[in-house]
C-alpha cells in the first residue's frame, strides 16, 4: 500500500470554502451553468413534455414515492407511520408493541389521506390505519392508558388481531423501500424488472446500515460488503463496466471511529478494508463508489480515494468512483481536484452527482458548532444551480469522469442533457433511487431514443436498518416544495412543476427563514463562535498555540485586588495529564486580601449600579469579544491545568461568551429604566431592580472558565460587584480570564480575584457585609456554606447553590439501541465523568439488557484516553490523586458488591504520566447499592422489568437529587411518565444528558443538587438583584396631568 502522506494535491485546502459566504458564492453559479437563454429555454419547454407525458401515460409511481405524496413529515400522520415503521418491529415484548401502536395509530386523523393516494397499497394501508385508529378510539381509557385499552381490544377479539396485522403491514411497507432483504433477493428481483425503452434498469446496490459503533460492528458490515461484491460478480452482466451493475459502500461502517481528527488510524485501520473491497471489485470489473455522508468526513474521504487511485493493485480499472453533493458549497472545486487527479492518474472515475441527503443535519450541527456560515446552500435554487454548474464541469472533463447524475427532477434531466448537447454528448448515465423517479424515467424513455439504461440506487437490507435510509428519503422529498411531490399532481400546472432555478438566479440569497450560525438567538444576542477540528488548519492553529503555552510555563498567579495582580512565591500546580509538568506557581489569597478586597467592591459597587443595566451591558459584551480573541490561549491552558479535550476547551470558552453576552441581554431589558404599574389616577407606580451589593462567587474546577465567568457576569450585570474565588485545582485559568476582562473595560474595583484553599471559601462566607452568595460544588460544602449564612447576624441574604446529583437514564423497548449507546457513552465518559449533569446509572429493560450491555463495551474499546491537546483523544484525566483515588476506592467495593462488567482501555505509559481513570460499566442489582455521586468516568447498569418501572424510578426520586435525567423510548406516555415519577431540573429525551446551553437549555436542580434558579436562564439574575417600588402622589402637587391632559 503507498504512503498515505504521499500525495501532490492539498485535499485540505477545501475546507477554505467549506463556510463560504453563501451570498457571495452564489453570485457565481449562474455563470458556471453556461446555458445561454435558448439553451435554458429548451430545458425548460422539453422539461415540461416530460412531466404532461409522464401525466398522460399515468404510469404510477412506486410505492416510497407515493408514500411520501401522502404522508410526509409535515403532518403527524406521517410521523406516527414513520415511528411505527422505525420502532415496532424491533420491539420485543408485546406490552410496549401494544403501547406504541395504540399511542401512534389512536393519534392519527387517517380519514382525512382515504383513497386519496393514486397508489391501491397506500390506499389499502390508509383504510386499515383508519379502522384501527377508529376502533383504539371508541373509548376515553383508550387516551388514559392505551396500553391497557388495547389489551382489553385484544382480548375481546380473542388474539392480538390488531398488533399481528399492524406488525405485518410494517414489516410489508418496509420491505418496499428496499429492493431486497439480502444481495441475492435483490439481484432477483431487479433482474425481473419490466424495461422502459431499449434497456433494462441497471443497478449500484447499497447495503443498508448507518455508522458500526463498534469494532464487532466494523466486521460485520465488511463481511456484508465482501459477500455483496461477490454475488454480483458472479451474477455480473455481459458488457463494459459502465453497462453493468455496480456496488456503493459507506465509509462509517467499516470503521467506528472513521473521523477527520482520527486521520492516522483511518488509514492505519479503515483504507486496507476498502482497498481490499475495491481490489475484489476491480477483479471483477465492477463499480465501485464510495457515498458521500455528512460535510465532515469529505476531506478525509477524498485522502482516502485519492489513496485508492494511485494503488498500482487497481491500475488498469475505470470503476473507482465517488459520490459529490451538489448542496456542498465546495462541490465544483472538489471536482476540479478529482479531474486533476484523474488526469494526473491516468484514471478516468465514476462520479455520481447528488442533490444531497443531509441537509438538516448540516444546517442544525453549524448552528450548533457557531460556524461562520453553513456548509450547504440554504435554498433549492442555489443546489439545483450548482448541480448544473456541476454538470457542466464533469462533463466537459469525459478523460477523467464519467458522470452519474441522480436526478428525479424533469428540469435538471432536461437541463444536463443540453449541456450534453453543448459539450459534444459525451457517455454519461442518469440514476435514480429504488421506488422514486419511475414515472419521470418512463416518460423519458419514450420520449428519448438516446436515454440508455438508467441506473437504480437499490438499498438492500432487513427492516432494522431501514430507518435511517427512510428518515433521509422524507426529508429529502417528503417536503410540500419538492418536485417529487407535485410532479403527478394535476392542480400543479406543468409548467411549475418543470421551472428551472434560472429566474431565482438573479436574485440568489440565503433563506430568509433560516438563521446564520451567528444570528442564531436574534438580533439582540451573537451567537459565540466555534471551531471546526475537522480542518487540518485549525487542528495546526491549536498545536502551536499548545507549544507557546507549554514552552513559557509555568507562569504565576495569584490574587487580583482592584487591577493590581499579587503574585510571588507560591505553591507549584501540576497538570492532572502530566505530573511532571508544572503549570503553574500559586501564590494564594490571605484573610488580610480577603478584607482589603471586600472593602474595594463595598466602595466601587454604587458607581457600578449606577451605570445602569444598558451602559453594564457594553462592557459585558466587550469583556465576551476579548475572551473570544483570546480562545486558542485559553484552550491551551486549560488542556494542562484541568485536563480539558479540544472539545470541551472549545465548548468551555463558547460558554462563557455565551454568559456573558446573555447577561448582558438580561442588564439591558431588566436593568434600564423602572416599569410603569397600573393604579388609580392621581399617582405613579414604578418598579425597577437594582444591584444587591457585593456578592460572593465561588467556582468549581471542573468547568473552570464557564461557570466561573457566568457566576460573576450574572452579579455583575444584576449591578453588583464581585469577590471571586476559583477552584483550588484551576486558579490560572480564573487569573487569565480576571486579567481579560478588566483589559476589555471593566471597572477594576467590582471584580477581584481570591484564590485559594477552602480557607479563603470561608472568610469569604463569613464576612458581615456580603450580600449574597452563588455557588457550585459539592453538596456538602452548599451546606455549610447556607449554615454559615444563616447563623450570621445582619440581613438575610440569598445563597444561590448548583450542586451535583445522581443522574439516571430510563431506556425501554423501543428506544433505538445505537442512540441509546451513543447517547450514554458521551453522557457518563465525556469529560471523564467530571460533570455535574453526567450519567450515573443506566436503567435498562430486561428484554434488551444484553444487547445493550455488549454494545456500550464494545462502543468503550473505541474511546481513547491520552493527552488532551490531543485532537484525537476522546478522554483525558480525572482532576487529581484524591479523585483519582476516590474513584478506584469505588471500583474496589463496586466489584464485591455489584458486578464489573467492563473497563476501557488505557495504556501503562498513559497511566503511569496522568491521573487517567479507564471509564468503568458495572453493573448494580439495586438502586439501593447508591448512595451518592462518584465524580467521574464509571457508568452503573441496571435491569428493570416493566412491571416494575414505577417502583424504580421512585427510588431513583428518593435518592433525593434533581439535577439531570434521560429518557430513551419512542413512546411520549413513557417519557411523561419517567419525568412525572423523578422530577429534576432538568430533563432531555432521546438524546444525551449533558451540555445545557445558555439561555437554550437553562441550567439547575431541585433538592439536594441545588436551589435554583437555573443558571443561563430568565430568572437567574432576578436572584442577584433588590426589587424597588416607587409610588408617587402626583396630586399632591396640584393635579393629575395625564388626566386633566383628557379634556
Amino acid at each position: 500500500m503507498r504512503d498515505w502522506t504521499d500525495v501532490s494535491i492539498d485535499w485540505d485546502a477545501l475546507d477554505g470554502e467549506k463556510f463560504a459566504d453563501e451570498r457571495q458564492a452564489a453570485r457565481k453559479l449562474e455563470d458556471a451553468v453556461g446555458l445561454s437563454p435558448e439553451g435554458r429555454q429548451a430545458a425548460s419547454d422539453a422539461a415540461i413534455k416530460l412531466v404532461e407525458k409522464a401525466r398522460e401515460t399515468r404510469h404510477g409511481g412506486g410505492l416510497m414515492e407515493s408514500f411520501l405524496q401522502e404522508f410526509g413529515l409535515s403532518n403527524k400522520e406521517g410521523l406516527a407511520l414513520m415511528c411505527l415503521a422505525e420502532a415496532l418491529l424491533r420491539v420485543p415484548d408485546a406490552e410496549t408493541a401494544d403501547d406504541l401502536i395504540a399511542e401512534k395509530i389512536g393519534s392519527g386523523s387517517w380519514v382525512e389521506h382515504a383513497w386519496k393516494s393514486d397508489n391501491w397499497l397506500v390506499n389499502a394501508s390508509t383504510i386499515g390505519l383508519m379502522m384501527t385508529g377508529s376502533i383504539l378510539k371508541v373509548d376515553s381509557r383508550a387516551e388514559k392508558n392505551p396500553g391497557e385499552y388495547f389489551k382489553q381490544m385484544a382480548g375481546r377479539l380473542g388474539e392480538p388481531v390488531i398488533r399481528t396485522a399492524v406488525k405485518r403491514a410494517m414489516r410489508i411497507l418496509g420491505e418496499q423501500f428496499v429492493l431486497g432483504r439480502d444481495i441475492e433477493s435483490a439481484i432477483k428481483r431487479g433482474r425481473g424488472w419490466k424495461t422502459y425503452g431499449k434497456v433494462k434498469p441497471l443497478f449500484s446496490f447499497d447495503m443498508l446500515g448507518e455508522g458500526a459503533r463498534t469494532e464487532k460492528d466494523a466486521k460485520r458490515y465488511l463481511d456484508k460488503y465482501r459477500h455483496a461484491i461477490r454475488v454480483v460478480a458472479e451474477k455480473r452482466q455481459k458488457g463494459s463496466i459502465e453497462d453493468v451493475d455496480g456496488v456503493s459502500v459507506k465509509l462509517t461502517a467499516l470503521h467506528p471511529r472513521y473521523q477527520a481528527v482520527r486521520q492516522a488510524q483511518v488509514m492505519e485501520e479503515l483504507y486496507p478494508r476498502a482497498l481490499e473491497l475495491a481490489q475484489m471489485a476491480k477483479d471483477a470489473d465492477l463499480g465501485f463508489s464510495l457515498d458521500a455522508e455528512e460535510s465532515d468526513r469529505l476531506v478525509i474521504q477524498l485522502k482516502i480515494f485519492d489513496r485508492l487511485a494511485r494503488e498500482p493493485s487497481l491500475a488498469g480499472w475505470d470503476g473507482l468512483g465517488i459520490v459529490i453533493q451538489a448542496y456542498q458549497k465546495r462541490a465544483m472545486s472538489v471536482l476540479e481536484k478529482l479531474i486533476e487527479l484523474g488526469q494526473e492518474t491516468g484514471r478516468r472515475f465514476m462520479v455520481r452527482l447528488v442533490k444531497g441527503a443531509y441537509w438538516d443535519t448540516e444546517i442544525k450541527f453549524a448552528q450548533m458548532n457557531g460556524q461562520t456560515d453553513f456548509p450547504v446552500w440554504t435554498t433549492k435554487p442555489a443546489t439545483d444551480l450548482n448541480y448544473l454548474a456541476c454538470a457542466r464541469q464533469m462533463l466537459a472533463a469525459p478523460d477523467a469522469i464519467f458522470p452519474q447524475f441522480a436526478t428525479h427532477n424533469a428540469h435538471t434531466l432536461c437541463a444536463v442533457r443540453q449541456i450534453a448537447a453543448e459539450t459534444g454528448n459525451p457517455p454519461y448515465e442518469f440514476q435514480r433511487l429504488h421506488g422514486m423517479g419511475e414515472p419521470l424515467y418512463a416518460a423519458a424513455a419514450q420520449t428519448y431514443a438516446d436515454l440508455g439504461a438508467v441506473r437504480v440506487y437499490a438499498p438492500v437490507g432487513s427492516h432494522q436498518d431501514l430507518l435511517p435510509y427512510l428518515v433521509r428519503r422524507l426529508l429529502e422529498n417528503g417536503a410540500n416544495t419538492s418536485f417529487v411531490h407535485a410532479f403527478l399532481d394535476e392542480d400543479v400546472p406543468a409548467a411549475d412543476v418543470a421551472s428551472g432555478p434560472f429566474k431565482a438566479a438573479a436574485t440568489l440569497d440565503r433563506h430568509p427563514f433560516i438563521s446564520i450560525p451567528a444570528k442564531l438567538y436574534g438580533p439582540d444576542r451573537l451567537n459565540s463562535k466555534g471551531m471546526d477540528l475537522t480542518q487540518a488548519r485549525v487542528r495546526e492553529r491549536l498545536a502551536e498555540a499548545q507549544k507557546a503555552f507549554d514552552e513559557n510555563a509555568p507562569y504565576a498567579c495569584g490574587p487580583i485586588i482592584n487591577g493590581d495582580a499579587r503574585t510571588g512565591d507560591g505553591q507549584a500546580m501540576h497538570s492532572p495529564a502530566d505530573r511532571e509538568f508544572t503549570v503553574s506557581t500559586l501564590h494564594e489569597a490571605t484573610e488580610e486580601d480577603v478584607k482589603t478586597a471586600y472593602k474595594i467592591a463595598h466602595d466601587s459597587q454604587k458607581d457600578w449600579n449606577a451605570k445602569g443595566g444598558p451602559a453594564r451591558a457594553r462592557i459585558l459584551r466587550d469583556m465576551a469579544d476579548a475572551l473570544e480573541a483570546n480562545t486558542d490561549r485559553l484552550m491551551a491552558l486549560m488542556a494542562r491545568e484541568t485536563g480539558k479535550t479540544l472539545p470541551d476547551g472549545i465548548a468551555e470558552v463558547r460558554e462563557a461568551v455565551d454568559f456573558l453576552r446573555y447577561y448582558a441581554v438580561e442588564a439591558e431589558t431588566k436593568f434600564g429604566d423602572p416599569v410603569r404599574l397600573p393604579g388609580p389616577a392621581g399617582e405613579t407606580n414604578h418598579l425597577g431592580l437594582a444591584g444587591r451589593g457585593v456578592f460572593v462567587c465561588i467556582s468549581p474546577w471542573n468547568f473552570p472558565l464557564a461557570i466561573f465567568t457566568g457566576q460573576v457576569a450574572a452579579a455583575l450585570a444584576a449591578g453588583n460587584s464581585v469577590l471571586a474565588k476559583p477552584a483550588e485545582q484551576s486558579p490560572l485559568i480564573a487569573y487569565e480570564a480576571v486579567k481579560i476582562y478588566l483589559e476589555a473595560g471593566l471597572p477594576k474595583g467590582v471584580l477581584h480575584l481570591l484564590p485559594g484553599d477552602g480557607k479563603i471559601g470561608g472568610a469569604l462566607t463569613e464576612l458581615p457585609g456580603v450580600d449574597g452568595v452563588a455557588f457550585t460544588g459539592s453538596t456538602d460544602v452548599a451546606r455549610i456554606i447556607n449554615r454559615t449564612l444563616a447563623a450570621k447576624d445582619g440581613p438575610i441574604v440569598p445563597l444561590i447553590a448548583e450542586t451535583g446529583g445522581l443522574n439516571g437514564m430510563f431506556v425501554d423497548t423501543s428506544a433505538l439501541h445505537e442512540q441509546v449507546i451513543d447517547d450514554a457513552i458521551n453522557s457518563a465518559f465525556g469529560s471523564a465523568g467530571q460533570r455535574c449533569s453526567a450519567l450515573r446509572v443506566l436503567l435498562i429493560p430486561e428484554e434488551i439488557g444484553d444487547l445493550l450491555i455488549e454494545g456500550l463495551t464494545g462502543a468503550m474499546d473505541m474511546l481513547t484516553l491520552g493527552d488532551p491537546s490531543d485532537p484525537a483523544t476522546d478522554i483525558g484525566p480525572v482532576i487529581d490523586a484524591e479523585a483519582h483515588e476516590m474513584l478506584q476506592e469505588h471500583v474496589k467495593d463496586m466489584e464485591s458488591r455489584a458486578k464489573v462488567l467492563h473497563r476501557a482501555p488505557l495504556s501503562a505509559e498513559m497511566a503511569a504520566k496522568g491521573e487517567y481513570f479507564a471509564p468503568t460499566l458495572v453493573e448494580i442489582s439495586s438502586l439501593d447499592q447508591l448512595t451518592e455521586e462518584k465524580f467521574g468516568p464509571i457508568m452503573h447498569v441496571m435491569r428493570y422489568k416493566r412491571a416494575d418501572l414505577q417502583k424504580v424510578a421512585g427510588q431513583l426520586a428518593d435518592k433525593g437529587y434533581g439535577l439531570t435525567l434521560g429518557v430513551h423510548s419512542r413512546l411520549d406516555r413513557f417519557a411523561d411518565m419517567v419525568r412525572a415519577a423523578v422530577p429534576v431540573g432538568n430533563c432531555y429525551v432521546n438524546r444525551n444528558i449533558t451540555g445545557a446551553v445558555v439561555g437554550v437549555q437553562p441550567f439547575g436542580g431541585e433538592g439536594l443538587s441545588g436551589t435554583g434558579p437555573k443558571a443561563g436562564g430568565p430568572h437567574y439574575i432576578y436572584r442577584f438583584a433588590a426589587e424597588h417600588t416607587v409610588t408617587i402622589n402626583v396630586a399632591a402637587q396640584g393635579g393629575d396631568p395625564e388626566l386633566l391632559s383628557l379634556g
